[in-house]
Protein backbone atom coordinates (compact mmCIF):
# COMPACT_ATOMS: atom_id res chain seq x y z
CA UNK A 1 0.00 0.00 0.00
CA UNK A 2 1.36 3.41 -0.97
CA UNK A 3 1.83 5.60 2.16
CA UNK A 4 -0.24 8.32 0.56
CA UNK A 5 -3.18 5.84 0.46
CA UNK A 6 -3.27 5.54 4.24
CA UNK A 7 -6.40 7.61 4.62
CA UNK A 8 -9.30 7.06 6.93
CA UNK A 9 -11.83 4.53 5.69
CA UNK A 10 -15.15 6.03 4.72
CA UNK A 11 -14.03 9.55 5.64
CA UNK A 12 -15.55 12.43 3.69
CA UNK A 13 -13.24 15.24 2.58
CA UNK A 14 -13.68 18.60 0.84
CA UNK A 15 -10.82 20.32 -0.97
CA UNK A 16 -10.49 23.84 -2.32
CA UNK A 17 -7.82 23.12 -4.92
CA UNK A 18 -6.72 26.66 -5.69
CA UNK A 19 -4.07 28.13 -7.95
CA UNK A 20 -2.43 29.76 -4.92
CA UNK A 21 -3.43 27.57 -1.97
CA UNK A 22 -5.02 24.21 -1.26
CA UNK A 23 -7.35 23.98 1.73
CA UNK A 24 -8.50 20.57 3.00
CA UNK A 25 -11.64 20.14 5.13
CA UNK A 26 -12.28 16.80 6.88
CA UNK A 27 -15.82 16.05 7.94
CA UNK A 28 -16.12 16.22 11.71
CA UNK A 29 -12.76 17.99 12.09
CA UNK A 30 -12.93 21.15 9.98
CA UNK A 31 -10.01 22.68 8.08
CA UNK A 32 -6.92 20.53 8.72
CA UNK A 33 -4.59 21.63 5.90
CA UNK A 34 -4.06 25.06 4.33
CA UNK A 35 -0.88 25.11 2.25
CA UNK A 36 0.42 26.76 -0.94
CA UNK A 37 -0.28 24.77 -4.13
CA UNK A 38 3.42 24.27 -4.89
CA UNK A 39 5.49 21.13 -5.48
CA UNK A 40 9.30 20.90 -5.59
CA UNK A 41 10.46 18.19 -8.01
CA UNK A 42 13.78 16.67 -9.04
CA UNK A 43 14.37 17.39 -12.72
CA UNK A 44 14.49 14.21 -14.80
CA UNK A 45 13.18 11.73 -12.21
CA UNK A 46 10.15 13.74 -11.02
CA UNK A 47 10.91 12.74 -7.42
CA UNK A 48 9.03 15.00 -4.97
CA UNK A 49 11.31 16.95 -2.63
CA UNK A 50 8.64 19.02 -0.90
CA UNK A 51 5.01 20.09 -1.12
CA UNK A 52 3.20 23.15 0.19
CA UNK A 53 4.86 25.84 2.31
CA UNK A 54 8.25 24.11 2.25
CA UNK A 55 8.17 23.91 -1.55
CA UNK A 56 7.06 27.53 -1.85
CA UNK A 57 10.14 28.66 0.05
CA UNK A 58 12.22 27.03 -2.69
CA UNK A 59 10.76 29.10 -5.56
CA UNK A 60 13.59 30.98 -7.23
CA UNK A 61 16.14 29.50 -4.82
CA UNK A 62 16.67 25.94 -6.08
CA UNK A 63 19.68 24.43 -7.90
CA UNK A 64 19.26 23.42 -11.54
CA UNK A 65 18.44 19.86 -10.49
CA UNK A 66 15.26 20.90 -8.61
CA UNK A 67 12.31 22.93 -9.82
CA UNK A 68 9.45 24.33 -7.75
CA UNK A 69 6.22 24.39 -9.76
CA UNK A 70 2.60 25.41 -9.37
CA UNK A 71 0.62 22.60 -11.06
CA UNK A 72 -2.55 24.67 -11.45
CA UNK A 73 -3.15 27.76 -13.55
CA UNK A 74 -6.27 29.91 -13.52
CA UNK A 75 -7.97 27.41 -11.24
CA UNK A 76 -7.49 24.40 -13.55
CA UNK A 77 -4.86 21.68 -13.91
CA UNK A 78 -1.78 22.59 -15.93
CA UNK A 79 0.26 19.51 -14.93
CA UNK A 80 -1.86 16.41 -14.26
CA UNK A 81 0.81 14.16 -12.71
CA UNK A 82 2.13 16.83 -10.36
CA UNK A 83 -1.42 17.76 -9.30
CA UNK A 84 -2.11 14.09 -8.51
CA UNK A 85 1.03 13.86 -6.36
CA UNK A 86 0.14 17.08 -4.56
CA UNK A 87 -3.39 15.84 -3.82
CA UNK A 88 -1.99 12.54 -2.49
CA UNK A 89 0.34 14.43 -0.20
CA UNK A 90 -2.39 16.68 1.21
CA UNK A 91 -4.82 13.78 1.68
CA UNK A 92 -2.14 11.83 3.53
CA UNK A 93 -1.37 14.83 5.72
CA UNK A 94 -5.05 15.39 6.47
CA UNK A 95 -5.75 11.73 7.37
CA UNK A 96 -2.45 9.98 8.05
CA UNK A 97 -3.27 6.88 10.07
CA UNK A 98 -5.97 4.66 8.56
CA UNK A 99 -6.57 2.98 5.23
CA UNK A 100 -9.43 3.74 2.92
CA UNK A 101 -10.57 5.82 -0.04
CA UNK A 102 -12.53 8.92 0.96
CA UNK A 103 -15.48 10.50 -0.78
CA UNK A 104 -14.40 13.92 -1.97
CA UNK A 105 -16.12 17.21 -2.75
CA UNK A 106 -13.80 19.27 -4.93
CA UNK A 107 -14.28 22.99 -5.60
CA UNK A 108 -14.02 24.21 -9.20
CA UNK A 109 -14.37 27.56 -11.00
CA UNK A 110 -17.83 27.93 -12.53
CA UNK A 111 -16.46 28.77 -15.98
CA UNK A 112 -14.18 25.79 -16.61
CA UNK A 113 -14.59 23.55 -19.65
CA UNK A 114 -15.84 19.96 -19.72
CA UNK A 115 -12.28 18.75 -20.34
CA UNK A 116 -10.99 20.73 -17.35
CA UNK A 117 -13.76 19.33 -15.15
CA UNK A 118 -12.92 15.76 -16.15
CA UNK A 119 -9.23 16.40 -15.42
CA UNK A 120 -10.06 17.53 -11.88
CA UNK A 121 -12.19 14.44 -11.23
CA UNK A 122 -9.62 12.04 -12.70
CA UNK A 123 -6.74 13.61 -10.74
CA UNK A 124 -8.70 13.29 -7.50
CA UNK A 125 -9.59 9.66 -8.24
CA UNK A 126 -5.98 8.87 -9.13
CA UNK A 127 -4.91 10.45 -5.83
CA UNK A 128 -7.12 8.03 -3.89
CA UNK A 129 -10.68 9.39 -3.80
CA UNK A 130 -13.47 6.80 -4.01
CA UNK A 131 -16.09 9.18 -5.37
CA UNK A 132 -15.65 12.78 -6.50
CA UNK A 133 -18.31 15.49 -6.67
CA UNK A 134 -17.60 18.98 -7.96
CA UNK A 135 -19.11 22.10 -6.42
CA UNK A 136 -18.95 25.53 -8.01
CA UNK A 137 -16.69 27.88 -6.07
CA UNK A 138 -19.19 30.77 -5.70
CA UNK A 139 -21.77 28.39 -4.18
CA UNK A 140 -19.17 26.94 -1.79
CA UNK A 141 -17.88 30.41 -0.86
CA UNK A 142 -21.39 31.67 -0.04
CA UNK A 143 -22.17 28.61 2.09
CA UNK A 144 -18.85 28.81 3.90
CA UNK A 145 -19.30 32.52 4.57
CA UNK A 146 -22.63 31.81 6.27
CA UNK A 147 -24.71 33.62 3.66
CA UNK A 148 -28.33 32.57 3.25
CA UNK A 149 -28.66 31.19 -0.26
CA UNK A 150 -31.60 28.78 0.03
CA UNK A 151 -34.30 31.49 0.12
CA UNK A 152 -35.84 33.28 -2.91
CA UNK A 153 -33.65 36.30 -2.10
CA UNK A 154 -30.52 37.28 -4.02
CA UNK A 155 -27.01 36.96 -2.61
CA UNK A 156 -24.12 38.35 -4.62
CA UNK A 157 -20.62 37.07 -3.96
CA UNK A 158 -17.25 37.85 -5.54
CA UNK A 159 -14.57 35.21 -4.95
CA UNK A 160 -11.11 36.58 -5.77
CA UNK A 161 -8.64 33.70 -5.89
CA UNK A 162 -5.06 33.31 -7.03
CA UNK A 163 -5.97 32.38 -10.60
CA UNK A 164 -9.66 33.23 -11.08
CA UNK A 165 -12.23 35.78 -9.98
CA UNK A 166 -15.77 34.42 -9.71
CA UNK A 167 -18.82 36.69 -9.61
CA UNK A 168 -22.25 35.18 -8.96
CA UNK A 169 -25.79 36.05 -7.97
CA UNK A 170 -27.31 33.14 -6.03
CA UNK A 171 -30.94 32.45 -5.10
CA UNK A 172 -32.76 29.26 -4.06
CA UNK A 173 -29.43 27.47 -3.76
CA UNK A 174 -28.37 27.96 -7.39
CA UNK A 175 -26.48 30.53 -9.44
CA UNK A 176 -28.86 32.78 -11.36
CA UNK A 177 -26.17 34.84 -13.12
CA UNK A 178 -22.40 34.42 -13.06
CA UNK A 179 -19.13 35.57 -14.60
CA UNK A 180 -15.83 33.69 -14.38
CA UNK A 181 -12.79 35.86 -14.97
CA UNK A 182 -9.48 34.09 -15.51
CA UNK A 183 -7.56 36.61 -13.48
CA UNK A 184 -6.53 36.63 -9.85
CA UNK A 185 -3.87 37.39 -7.29
CA UNK A 186 -1.00 36.03 -9.37
CA UNK A 187 -1.89 38.43 -12.16
CA UNK A 188 -1.44 41.24 -9.62
CA UNK A 189 1.98 39.79 -8.80
CA UNK A 190 2.84 39.82 -12.50
CA UNK A 191 1.66 43.44 -12.68
CA UNK A 192 4.11 44.34 -9.89
CA UNK A 193 7.01 42.65 -11.72
CA UNK A 194 6.05 44.18 -15.06
CA UNK A 195 5.73 47.68 -13.64
CA UNK A 196 9.13 47.58 -11.92
CA UNK A 197 10.73 46.15 -15.05
CA UNK A 198 9.18 48.74 -17.38
CA UNK A 199 9.24 51.89 -15.24
CA UNK A 200 12.19 51.35 -12.90
CA UNK A 201 14.27 48.91 -15.00
CA UNK A 202 14.41 46.58 -12.01
CA UNK A 203 14.01 42.78 -12.09
CA UNK A 204 12.50 40.96 -9.09
CA UNK A 205 11.39 37.38 -8.40
CA UNK A 206 7.83 36.12 -8.04
CA UNK A 207 8.05 35.81 -4.26
CA UNK A 208 9.30 39.39 -3.97
CA UNK A 209 6.44 40.57 -6.19
CA UNK A 210 3.91 38.87 -3.91
CA UNK A 211 5.47 40.44 -0.82
CA UNK A 212 5.41 43.91 -2.43
CA UNK A 213 1.72 43.38 -3.29
CA UNK A 214 0.96 42.59 0.34
CA UNK A 215 3.08 45.44 1.69
CA UNK A 216 2.16 48.25 -0.72
CA UNK A 217 -0.89 47.05 -2.65
CA UNK A 218 -4.17 48.96 -2.52
CA UNK A 219 -7.27 49.48 -4.63
CA UNK A 220 -8.31 52.93 -3.39
CA UNK A 221 -6.34 56.11 -2.52
CA UNK A 222 -7.47 56.22 1.11
CA UNK A 223 -6.04 52.70 1.57
CA UNK A 224 -2.53 53.55 0.29
CA UNK A 225 0.19 52.16 2.55
CA UNK A 226 3.03 54.67 2.28
CA UNK A 227 6.21 53.58 0.54
CA UNK A 228 8.94 50.98 0.89
CA UNK A 229 12.43 50.26 -0.38
CA UNK A 230 12.44 47.58 -3.06
CA UNK A 231 15.58 45.64 -3.95
CA UNK A 232 16.24 43.80 -7.18
CA UNK A 233 18.61 43.47 -10.13
CA UNK A 234 19.25 46.46 -12.35
CA UNK A 235 18.38 45.51 -15.93
CA UNK A 236 21.02 47.88 -17.34
CA UNK A 237 24.05 47.15 -15.16
CA UNK A 238 23.08 43.69 -13.94
CA UNK A 239 23.99 44.72 -10.39
CA UNK A 240 21.76 44.80 -7.27
CA UNK A 241 19.88 48.08 -6.81
CA UNK A 242 17.17 49.52 -4.57
CA UNK A 243 14.33 51.93 -5.37
CA UNK A 244 11.81 53.69 -3.15
CA UNK A 245 8.33 52.69 -4.28
CA UNK A 246 5.14 54.47 -3.12
CA UNK A 247 1.86 52.62 -2.71
CA UNK A 248 0.20 54.90 -5.27
CA UNK A 249 2.43 53.47 -8.01
CA UNK A 250 1.32 49.93 -7.18
CA UNK A 251 -2.31 51.04 -7.31
CA UNK A 252 -1.69 52.41 -10.80
CA UNK A 253 -0.10 49.10 -11.84
CA UNK A 254 -3.13 47.19 -10.56
CA UNK A 255 -5.70 49.47 -12.18
CA UNK A 256 -6.28 47.56 -15.47
CA UNK A 257 -6.80 44.28 -13.63
CA UNK A 258 -9.05 45.77 -10.96
CA UNK A 259 -11.13 47.51 -13.61
CA UNK A 260 -11.57 44.16 -15.39
CA UNK A 261 -12.86 42.64 -12.16
CA UNK A 262 -15.24 45.55 -11.59
CA UNK A 263 -16.43 45.20 -15.19
CA UNK A 264 -17.31 41.55 -14.46
CA UNK A 265 -19.30 42.65 -11.41
CA UNK A 266 -21.09 45.32 -13.44
CA UNK A 267 -21.87 42.86 -16.25
CA UNK A 268 -23.33 40.42 -13.72
CA UNK A 269 -25.49 43.15 -12.17
CA UNK A 270 -26.74 44.20 -15.61
CA UNK A 271 -27.93 40.63 -16.30
CA UNK A 272 -29.57 40.17 -12.90
CA UNK A 273 -33.41 40.12 -12.89
CA UNK A 274 -34.85 43.36 -11.46
CA UNK A 275 -36.37 41.75 -8.37
CA UNK A 276 -33.06 40.16 -7.42
CA UNK A 277 -31.13 43.34 -8.23
CA UNK A 278 -33.23 45.09 -5.60
CA UNK A 279 -32.15 42.51 -3.04
CA UNK A 280 -28.48 43.16 -3.84
CA UNK A 281 -28.99 46.92 -3.46
CA UNK A 282 -30.29 46.20 0.04
CA UNK A 283 -27.92 43.44 1.12
CA UNK A 284 -24.74 44.53 -0.69
CA UNK A 285 -21.94 42.49 -2.25
CA UNK A 286 -19.84 39.95 -0.32
CA UNK A 287 -16.12 39.67 -1.12
CA UNK A 288 -14.25 36.40 -0.55
CA UNK A 289 -10.89 34.86 -1.43
CA UNK A 290 -7.38 36.12 -0.80
CA UNK A 291 -7.88 39.01 -3.23
CA UNK A 292 -10.64 40.37 -1.00
CA UNK A 293 -7.94 41.32 1.50
CA UNK A 294 -6.49 43.94 -0.86
CA UNK A 295 -6.95 47.22 1.06
CA UNK A 296 -9.53 49.54 -0.47
CA UNK A 297 -11.30 46.90 -2.59
CA UNK A 298 -14.73 47.44 -0.96
CA UNK A 299 -14.41 51.19 -1.57
CA UNK A 300 -13.53 50.61 -5.24
CA UNK A 301 -16.52 48.31 -5.75
CA UNK A 302 -18.86 50.80 -4.09
CA UNK A 303 -17.52 53.67 -6.20
CA UNK A 304 -17.96 51.77 -9.48
CA UNK A 305 -21.28 50.05 -8.78
CA UNK A 306 -23.04 52.10 -6.11
CA UNK A 307 -23.47 48.85 -4.12
CA UNK A 308 -22.03 48.47 -0.65
CA UNK A 309 -19.36 45.78 -0.41
CA UNK A 310 -17.81 43.98 2.54
CA UNK A 311 -15.26 41.22 3.13
CA UNK A 312 -16.66 37.99 4.60
CA UNK A 313 -15.35 36.89 7.98
CA UNK A 314 -13.28 33.95 6.67
CA UNK A 315 -12.21 34.94 3.14
CA UNK A 316 -9.29 32.49 2.86
CA UNK A 317 -11.13 29.35 3.97
CA UNK A 318 -14.81 29.97 3.18
CA UNK A 319 -14.72 28.00 -0.11
CA UNK A 320 -13.34 24.87 1.59
CA UNK A 321 -15.66 25.30 4.58
CA UNK A 322 -18.66 25.64 2.28
CA UNK A 323 -17.67 22.49 0.42
CA UNK A 324 -17.24 20.85 3.81
CA UNK A 325 -20.80 21.74 4.79
CA UNK A 326 -21.96 20.26 1.46
CA UNK A 327 -20.52 16.91 2.58
CA UNK A 328 -23.57 16.56 4.82
CA UNK A 329 -25.57 15.68 1.70
CA UNK A 330 -22.93 14.15 -0.53
CA UNK A 331 -25.48 12.35 -2.72
CA UNK A 332 -27.23 15.61 -3.65
CA UNK A 333 -23.90 17.31 -4.39
CA UNK A 334 -22.80 14.37 -6.54
CA UNK A 335 -26.07 14.50 -8.49
CA UNK A 336 -25.72 18.25 -9.08
CA UNK A 337 -22.07 17.75 -10.06
CA UNK A 338 -22.94 15.19 -12.71
CA UNK A 339 -25.66 17.46 -14.13
CA UNK A 340 -23.17 20.35 -14.25
CA UNK A 341 -20.53 18.26 -15.97
CA UNK A 342 -22.92 17.05 -18.67
CA UNK A 343 -24.98 20.21 -19.11
CA UNK A 344 -24.35 23.30 -21.26
CA UNK A 345 -21.28 25.31 -20.26
CA UNK A 346 -21.43 28.95 -19.25
CA UNK A 347 -18.95 31.15 -21.04
CA UNK A 348 -15.94 32.23 -19.03
CA UNK A 349 -14.36 35.63 -19.56
CA UNK A 350 -10.91 35.04 -21.00
CA UNK A 351 -11.62 31.62 -22.53
CA UNK A 352 -9.47 30.93 -25.52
Amino acid sequence: MHPFDLVRSGQDVAIDLGTANTVVFVRGEGVVVAEPSVVALEVGTGWVHAVGAEAKRMIGRTPASIRAVRPLRHGVIADFEVTEQMLRHFLARAMPRRRGRPRLVLCAPSGITDVERRALVEAAQAAGAREVALIEEPIAAAIGAGLEISEPVATMIVDNGGGTSEVAVIALGSMVVSESLRMGGYDLDDAVSGYLRTVHRLAIGSESAEEIKRTLGSAWPSADQGEAEIRGRDLVTGLPRAVSLPSAEMRAAFEPLLEAMVAAITATLERTPPELAGDIATRGISLAGGGALLPGLPELVYDRTGMSASVVGNPLTCVAEGAGHALEDFTAVLKASRAWRTGPRRAAVGDA
